[in-house]
């Protein structure tokens, strides 16, 4: 084993919660859908052995801390309190005893709920907003208990939704829950519990601001009545559990909100509608004083959804500077996460800025990372590339709720490049039956997995491209600046293939796959760029030429097309210094099911913030040297100057053979995605060779 490099050695080194001493710094940070006890299943809940497989491979591979995702103290479904099923607390002991002989320490983290956050689904909403419904399906599903907030206010993800506000009946009872569960995660053997949250716009964290409390009883108003509910907990949780309990806390600095539904730029200047900084250097104090022991920080809320959820184009450790400062105000541990980099977090650690490093999805991706940090294996780490297709795709859109399928809804926590994540049972790898010549064809993302299961399940493949390189398509994907993770992931996969015998052909074109010598073939060629039926479209740029470099725009571009792609080039065109104008037919950007609103919100606000020009609900009529002819929804017709124009309608499958006996399309080349389903896509047929 090689000697750690120098500059990651703060990351192991110990620390104390309390009296628990926790071995090195890097803490991996609580994720939707990795909970012990289940997640949204209609069984209710349970000791989740998927979860726990996951958290003790983590283990094994050298975490220090290991927070799971949010436990509800009630169940989603049949309302079942979790202190009522000590069966499974009985199974947590057992997988507890198994933790700790890693060295590994872990902490349950317990939620009061979401409140106005709950991300209803557009499957739940309308059976929510009949009142008659909304009572049949209560002993199920209790939506009225969910959606519970301070105040009466409109849901994050349902606009005509009002949420009702909570009783202190029913405050007092999740103060118990959480008193009576901790107490069983102790005697369970659990390191201690975190408290979700006076983070991300929880409902812990909107009885906390002004903004979502208006309530005039002992739980609003005042600063001590906004925190009174994280207050009690606290002191619940240590009455019961005894005061050496540790008790962390999921903790946002400041709430980056402008407003409802409307978030703050990095570097924006902007008046704080949640908690700002001046307020978190008081709440941080008192909450430490009333029984917290340790703060895990970072931004954020729904309404600036991408602090905590920070999409590729926030920029790594996005929250040190506010979680480090906030850390002059305390005397317990702080922890900060947040796109955090292990040079950066090992150098804030080193100079007292912080006591932990907080990472989450990285551990999704690749659940040995921090075995290959100390063996200074860095180029061996699957990079995450901040997509959240797998682990965390809510969208919504205008007029839309969380339009998330059910599937995923019920399956967050995997990873849309890792497919063995939190779903081992449906993807793993054994050695073939039989082992066969297989020919891929097509050197992109799906080829190149394909061709990486099947060598390791011990075929024998050969992999053609007809370029010079491999990446296919998602070289231009990964062109723009703040794709930094997207072109570590192509130099990932380029050294992959080098350690496994895949024989490699490039430069090598196939149109005839009859010629081929192979028993299975892999037909991964991706897809076309669409064209739009308008005069002038064949003098437009195509989306792929722009990003690849191959040809040139001027100052004024019209982007046609508000897809992600088409939002991501107007984007890159922005951070350029160029005056991007983007035309959509739809009535938003990037209205597609299954991209995260984490981050498609950031580039609305961006081009907000920033007035670049979208003309949403408008057609192209033409495109001329000097501009483009659109017609709005009300049939009037304009011209937008520009110098260019970039095209990005979408794509059709370009796939060389269709499918058939021994004959296997993937990825775009079958039907056009993303990462996640050319990925998945390509276990689903080669995990069957």
């Amino acid at each position: 084993m090689q000697k750690t490099d120098a500059k990651y050695e703060a990351l192991f080194t110990p620390w104390k919660i309390g009296n628990v001493e926790i071995k090195n710094r890097i803490v991996m940070c609580p994720m939707g859908g990795t909970s012990l006890f289940g997640w949204f299943e209609l069984t209710g809940c349970h000791f989740d052995k998927e979860a726990a497989k996951l958290f003790l491979e983590r283990a094994n591979n050298n975490v220090g801390l290991i927070i799971p995702g949010i436990a509800p103290l009630r169940d989603t479904f049949w309302g079942k309190w979790l202190w009522q099923n000590p069966k499974m607390f009985e199974e947590l002991k057992v997988f507890m005893d198994e933790i700790h002989r890693t060295g590994a320490r872990l902490f349950i983290q317990l939620t009061a709920g979401m409140g106005r956050s709950w991300a209803i689904t557009e499957l739940v909403a309308p059976l929510h907003k009949n009142k008659l419904t909304r009572a049949l399906i209560k002993p199920i599903i209790d939506t009225s208990h969910e959606l519970a907030s301070p105040s009466p206010q409109k849901s994050r993800w349902a606009h005509d939704i009002e949420c009702p506000e909570m009783t202190v009946e029913q405050i007092h009872e999740i103060i118990e829950a959480f008193a009576k569960t901790a107490k069983l995660c102790r005697d369970a053997g659990v390191d201690g519990v975190e408290v979700h949250a006076v983070h991300e716009g929880y409902l812990l964290d909107q009885f906390s601001m002004e903004f979502f409390n208006k309530r005039t009883d002992e739980y609003g108003g005042s600063f001590e009545n906004r925190y009174r509910f994280a207050a009690e907990v606290v002191k619940a949780i240590k009455e019961a559990c005894g005061a050496d309990y540790p008790v962390s806390l999921r903790y946002s600095v400041e709430s980056k909100m402008k407003g409802f539904c409307e978030g703050a730029m990095p570097g924006e200047k902007y008046t704080e509608a949640g908690r700002s900084m001046a307020e978190s250097e008081r709440a941080v104090k008192y909450l430490q004083d009333c029984g917290y022991d340790m703060l895990n920080a970072d931004n954020g809320t729904y309404d600036s959804w991408y602090w905590a959820h920070p999409p590729m184009y926030m920029p790594e450790n996005c929250n040190l500077d506010d979680v480090a400062h906030i850390k002059q105000f305390v005397d317990i541990p702080v922890v900060c996460a947040g796109r955090m980099d292990p040079e950066t977090g090992a150098r804030a650690v080193a100079e007292g800025r912080i006591d932990g490093v907080g990472v989450a999805r990285q551990f999704l991706t690749d659940g040995a990372w921090v075995t290959k940090l100390i063996e200074d294996r860095l180029e061996d780490i699957r990079p995450c590339i901040c997509c959240h297709a797998g682990c965390f795709n809510f969208s919504s859109s205008k007029g839309h709720a969380n339009t998330q399928d059910l599937t995923d809804t019920m399956g967050l926590a995997r990873c849309a490049l890792n497919p063995e994540t939190m779903q081992s049972k449906k993807y793993h790898l054994e050695p073939a039956k039989k082992a066969k010549k297989i020919a891929v064809i097509g050197g992109g993302i799906g080829g190149m997995e394909a061709a990486l299961v099947c060598a390791k399940r011990g075929h024998s493949v050969t992999l053609y491209e007809k370029s010079g390189v491999l990446g296919g398509v998602f070289i231009a994907a990964a062109a723009p600046s703040f794709k930094e993770k997207d072109r570590a992931l192509i130099a990932w996969y380029r050294r992959e293939i080098t350690k496994y015998p895949i024989s490699v052909k490039l430069n090598t074109e196939i149109t005839d796959v009859s010629a081929l010598d192979a028993d299975e073939i892999i037909v991964a060629t991706g897809a076309r760029a669409k064209r739009i039926p308008v005069p002038g479209a064949d003098t437009a740029v195509e989306a792929v030429d722009y990003l690849l470099g191959n040809k040139t725009v001027g100052e004024n571009v019209v982007v046609i097309g508000g897809g992600l792609t088409g939002c991501e080039i107007a984007y890159d065109l922005f951070l350029q210094g160029k005056k991007p104008t983007i035309v959509e037919m739809q009535d938003d950007l990037i209205t597609a099911k299954g991209i995260c609103l984490a981050n498609t919100s950031y580039l609305r606000d961006c081009f907000k913030t920033n007035k670049v020009p979208v003309h949403l609900e408008t057609s192209v009529c033409a495109i001329e040297k000097d501009g483009v002819t659109v017609k709005d929804k009300d049939g009037r017709q304009f011209k937008i100057p520009a110098d260019s124009v970039i095209l990005s309608v979408g794509y059709n499958p370009a796939p060389v053979a269709q499918k058939g006996r021994h004959i296997h399309v993937i990825g775009d080349a079958a039907n056009v995605g993303n990462l996640r389903t050319v990925i998945w896509g390509a276990w689903d047929v080669c995990m069957k060779l």
